[in-house]
């Protein structure tokens, strides 16, 4: 043991206790020969005494006194060198006064009683509401550095968990404006559960509670540490996929609630076995993640072996702190990788959208559709001007509705119906085909992205013969439910022979673009064959 200040003041020897209570035993000169070296197994409430040899290394400085800071469980009283320099509550008398005293406190040593040499720690105590926590330790510095220490330390603490709690909370915003990515919410809860953990760890430097609500502390404690340590395996687990997932976090799970619950009462030992097994679960889920050559794998596999190193070198409360630090780091790191590529592949996509945008209004207004449309024109205006009138009301229709919707990311369907309209009222006049539209159960005020049924349409015109009566007919189909909403999109007609070809043409990944545009991976889209000629089926999930 150590004390608070820069330099060990002070030698502790092993400590002997009895059960009883004599005045006597206080004196420093007491012969305790036949006292028991183990700890006493106690009755409740029953008073008992230990008494502990330190050796002073140096002699206090003058208006600088020494202080003794004791961490034990109970309400005691502290005596050195037989006298009584201080009283934390009322031994022996805890259930007739009920609880006083605090766990905490620490009692000036008189300066004539701290020169150089050999003293004598007694202790007198008693455990009424946790009889089976029998142990202590002992600080021994100057009276200043007692108080400030433990502080500054608490105070660093507290900023450093503050960080955890400014990322928990912004990584719960960034969960709850996407759903879908509960590794964002993992991350937070577990930042979370360790700002929360350093708050029970600190919270006795300046809360005075008593020694009975320490144990509603520890068991505190013990429950973030199992949350902590079942929530970073499975974040990883979510990272970094591997066979039989499901199986093995039900078993580690088992493993964690048999930890838990094996010797409840030794806090330490669950502590310490939780964070052991969420190290090694962890670690090979990470090395499974270096071998399959996963993004990111590396570098938190360094952090897992950092982790492990600063627990062999500092103690477990440090360890513990710094280790699940490192640890969360490497979480931060393997979810920012995740946001840049969500990032970049949302801006592919914007940029492949605006492309196929641009090519498809190109394509509407190439030289051979305006050549073959205007010469269309022209016949229809010498045979029929009332009817050239027309197709020229259409063709400038069509367009005007372009310009309104091609740069829009979301629009109604009745527009899109409308454009579909317009563009077989176009091709009607061109090609002389009958041309029909039905749409059946169709929301009107439903939103879909600008052009995608049109460009569907276009296909089915272009890649189509007609029927025996000489007509193409188009027909949308919409149904919804909790889950998704789907268009069916059919063309009725003699579909031409399409060549073998597993690369889509510009219009298809033109539809698939701007369904990934406006509904990331939440959609489906299958376009093939029919018996009535083609069929077309668009799936948006919730």
């Amino acid at each position: 043991m150590t004390a608070c200040s820069e330099s060990l003041v002070f030698k502790e020897y092993n400590t002997v206790a009895k059960i009883g209570d004599q005045e006597e035993w206080a004196a420093k000169n007491w012969n305790d020969e036949d006292w028991d070296k183990a700890k006493p197994l106690l009755e409740d409430g029953r008073v008992f005494w230990s008494r502990t040899p330190i050796d002073i290394l140096k002699t206090p400085e003058p208006l600088h006194p020494y202080a003794i800071r004791p961490y034990l469980y109970g309400e005691y009283e502290v005596f050195w060198d037989g006298i009584l320099i201080g009283k934390n509550g009322n031994p022996g008398q805890e259930a007739m006064l009920g609880p006083k005293g605090k766990m905490l406190t620490a009692f000036v040593i008189p300066s004539h009683l701290t020169e150089e040499g050999e003293h004598l720690l007694a202790i007198r105590s008693s455990l009424h509401y946790f009889p089976d926590h029998v142990g202590m330790k002992v600080d021994i510095a100057y009276y200043d550095d007692l108080l400030t220490d433990r502080l500054i330390e608490t105070s660093y603490m507290h900023i450093f968990a503050g960080a955890f709690l400014i990322a928990s909370i912004y990584f719960l915003f960034l969960f709850l404006g996407n759903k879908k990515e509960y590794p964002m919410l993992i991350f937070s809860i577990s930042c979370f559960l360790f700002f929360i953990l350093n708050l029970a760890e600190f919270i006795t430097t300046y809360v005075p509670i008593h020694y009975s609500m320490h144990k509603i502390r520890l068991e505190v404690i013990g429950i973030l540490m199992f949350g902590i340590s079942f929530l970073i395996p499975f974040y990883f687990s979510m990272q970094f996929p591997y066979p039989k997932r499901k199986i093995l976090l039900f078993i580690y799970a088992g493993v964690l609630l048999f930890i838990f619950f094996i010797k409840h009462d030794l806090f330490d030992f669950t502590s310490r076995n939780m964070a052991l097994s969420m190290w090694m679960f962890s670690f090979g889920i990470v090395l499974f993640g270096v071998y399959k050559k996963i993004k990111g794998a590396t570098l938190v596999l360094i952090t897992l072996l950092l982790s492990l190193l600063i627990n062999f070198v500092t103690s477990f409360n440090i360890s513990l702190f710094v280790g699940f630090s490192l640890i969360l780091l490497g979480m931060f790191y393997l979810l920012s990788l995740r946001i840049k590529e969500q990032r970049l592949a949302y801006e592919t996509s914007l940029v492949q959208s605006t492309r196929l945008r641009l090519e498809l209004l190109k394509k509407n207004i190439q030289p051979h559709f305006l050549m073959n449309t205007l010469t269309s024109l022209i016949d229809w205006i010498e045979e029929s001007p009332k009817k050239g009138v027309l197709f020229i009301e259409a063709l400038a229709k069509e367009f005007d509705l372009f310009n309104q919707i091609e740069n829009q990311t979301l629009i109604s369907i009745s527009q899109e119906i409308a454009l579909c309209r317009s563009h077989l009222e176009i091709m009607e006049y061109r090609k002389e085909i009958n041309y029909s539209w039905q749409d059946e159960g169709v929301h009107l005020e439903e939103k879909i992205p600008p052009g995608i049924l049109h460009t569907l349409l276009e296909n089915g015109i272009t890649h189509s013969l007609p029927q025996e009566d000489n007509s193409i007919k188009f027909k949308l189909i919409f149904k919804s439910n909790i889950n998704y909403k789907c268009y069916t999109f059919l063309t009725y007609a003699n579909v031409l022979e399409t060549k073998n070809n597993s690369e889509d043409g510009t219009g298809l990944r033109y539809v698939k673009a701007r369904l990934s545009e406006s509904y990331q991976e939440q959609w489906d889209f299958t376009s093939e064959p029919a018996k009535h000629g083609w069929k077309n089926t668009i799936k948006i999930y919730s």
